[in-house]
């Protein structure tokens, strides 16, 4: 797919089923990651993948981390959760190792980490492959980050659901209110 066209036609589908990427699209997926702008060439990201039977770990660990911040939360709801894991063949838990510098401050590492999960998206797309974005109270809990073997000064910054597009999502919508054409006014 040309690049144009993944950037622009890529949405975050509905649903997402079997198969995911194979070894050779998913490392091509994460060599478009590292290819994100880098200020510093800190490479700050982190990718934990997640498949197969893991997914069921991640859901309990999710379940958990909902039930430590709700500890009245109906079971449907921590089912829900659990659940939450088993949405794609495989997740990609995107991680910004924050390194002290006096050069390239904190949210600039952070942001190069947002870049790279979305070229992760784009190559997905491009692969033929549907991918969305997600992060949520669990994102931020210290215990998760543990789990996952991050640090606690470490930023979750997605988790990124990969697979085949079952359902697709709704088109992006062109908002050119959001742009501002001439400053000053």
């Amino acid at each position: 797919m040309e690049a144009l066209a993944a950037l622009t036609t890529r949405v975050s589908p509905a649903a997402l089923d079997l198969p995911g990427p194979s070894a050779r699209e998913l490392e091509t997926i994460l060599q478009a990651a590292i290819a994100a702008p880098d200020h510093g060439r800190m490479k700050p990201w982190r990718f934990i993948l997640i498949e197969g039977p893991a997914r069921e770990k991640l859901g309990a660990l999710m379940a958990e981390s909902l039930q430590r911040r709700e500890p009245a939360v109906p079971a449907g709801k921590l089912e829900a959760e659990r659940k939450k894991a088993l949405r794609a063949p495989l997740i990609v838990v995107v991680a910004a190792a924050v390194q002290p510098s006096g050069k390239v401050p904190e949210i600039e590492q952070v942001v190069a980490v947002g870049a790279a999960a979305q070229n992760m998206l784009v190559a997905a797309h491009a692969l033929g492959f549907g991918g969305f974005w997600r992060t949520g109270a669990v994102a931020y809990d210290a215990a998760v980050k543990r789990a996952l073997g991050l640090a606690d000064g470490d930023v979750i910054v997605g988790f990124l659901y990969l697979g085949t597009t079952k359902t697709p999502g709704q088109p992006r919508q062109n908002d050119a209110a959001l742009v501002t054409r001439r400053w000053p006014g």
